[in-house]
């Protein structure tokens, strides 16, 4: 870094709507309620330049944005009421958070990226707190294994803080998953955030059940509204005819995400249909299994985007079960001459809100004969770890 410092935005992923990020390195100010980031040469440079960065990773969301600027000179800098020898994060709580896939998607992972090289000693500026302020406390216990630091809040501070360097923003690479070499500082791999989340909950298992006469144990995702499995109790006797020893779990969105945890590391499989709860895979131990349920409509693309790499990455085995049409609960209320039955090709082309409605809002009566060979390729799997 020379003596006036610098500014590198990252515009990776803009094909995609993802935000870009900024790494600003030198005599950077941050200034809560103007929500700017302000970099100061130490000698008169060339030009003034200003950015503005949404400080969450997906575009089209209604946070106020992040100004970054470049000054020209000293003069126009704000004095700085607090000055810090560690770098910080800074980024917003906004767009889908509190969904769970999205937690882990588009803040925790790129939180994790931006901040273990820092090993702890970082301080997170987050905007946008009233959005959802119960976010931090639920994941508190994560954000403390990244940060030492208390959470600057910055939509009440009223001070000029002083930082050698502050990212701002939090960067997607990839869903659900971490790209090694992108990563700042050296590479990690999904498998070392699976292992912090492990470390920081104190989650005992870090390999599927190997005692003898132990059955592996399977966690089926009870969904409450759509995509429900309306044999529940078939699905899991299935999967006790298969070798498992099988329970229903409902993960509740304001239960304690420690308890949540522990419970989902004290089984070898999750099994559910397509959806958040899913999610619950980074709590497996690694060399264990996530069977994902595809809706019926040529939904594999979706589905396999959202979990089948990130699950691989994190050192699990993936598998998915594509429902036939008569496992769908649109055959019935539909009929089978239905496009959506016929022809869910015309469907996709209609665009995103008939898929949804469609698509996403079916029920399943999973067909056990069908679905029994996934179990047993499942099981098999944990018998050769």
């Amino acid at each position: 870094v020379t003596d006036n410092g610098k500014v590198v935005c990252n515009t990776e992923g803009r094909s995609r709507d993802w935000s870009e990020t900024c790494e600003v390195d030198g005599d950077v100010r941050t200034n809560g309620t103007a929500l700017s980031v302000t970099l100061v040469p130490a000698n008169r440079s060339s030009e003034r330049r200003e950015w503005m960065i949404s400080p969450y990773p997906r575009g089209g969301q209604s946070l106020r944005s992040v100004t970054v600027t470049q000054l020209q000179d000293r003069s126009a800098a704000p004095p700085c009421t607090v000055t810090h020898t560690m770098p910080a994060v800074l980024f917003g709580i906004g767009g889908y958070v509190g969904n769970y896939w999205h937690d882990y998607t588009d803040m925790l992972v790129p939180l994790f990226v931006a901040s273990r090289r820092y090993h702890g000693e970082v301080t997170f500026l987050v905007s946008n707190i009233q959005h959802l302020p119960r976010w931090l406390v639920k994941y508190k216990a994560l954000l403390h294994g990244l940060s030492k630091y208390e959470v600057v809040d910055m939509d009440r501070d009223a001070y000029v803080r002083c930082f050698p360097r502050v990212t701002v923003g939090l960067h997607l690479d990839k869903e659900l998953t971490i790209v090694p070499e992108k990563v700042p500082g050296g590479p990690l791999t999904m498998a070392d955030f699976t292992r912090f989340v492990r470390e920081t909950y104190a989650l005992p298992r870090g390999a599927p059940t190997r005692e003898p006469g132990k059955k592996p144990r399977l966690l089926l995702i009870h969904r409450g509204d759509f995509r429900r499995f309306l044999n529940e109790q078939e699905i899991l006797q299935a999967a006790e005819v298969a070798g498992f020893e099988a329970a229903l779990s409902e993960p509740r969105v304001n239960g304690s995400e420690v308890e949540q945890a522990r419970l989902v590391n004290s089984f070898d499989v999750v099994l559910g249909m397509h959806g958040a709860g899913l999610t619950n895979a980074v709590h497996l131990p690694p060399g264990g299994v996530l069977i994902q349920v595809v809706p019926y409509g040529k939904m594999e693309y979706l589905a396999r985007a959202e979990f089948s790499e990130g699950a691989t990455d994190m050192g699990l085995k993936y598998l998915d079960y594509s429902m036939s049409a008569e496992e769908s609960s649109l055959m019935e209320k539909l009929g089978p001459e239905h496009p959506a039955i016929k022809d869910p090709e015309s469907i996709h082309r209609s665009g995103w809100e008939n898929m949804f409605e469609l698509y996403l809002k079916q029920n399943a009566r999973i067909n056990t004969t069908r679905f029994a060979p996934t179990l047993v390729q499942a099981f098999d799997h944990l018998r050769q770890q």
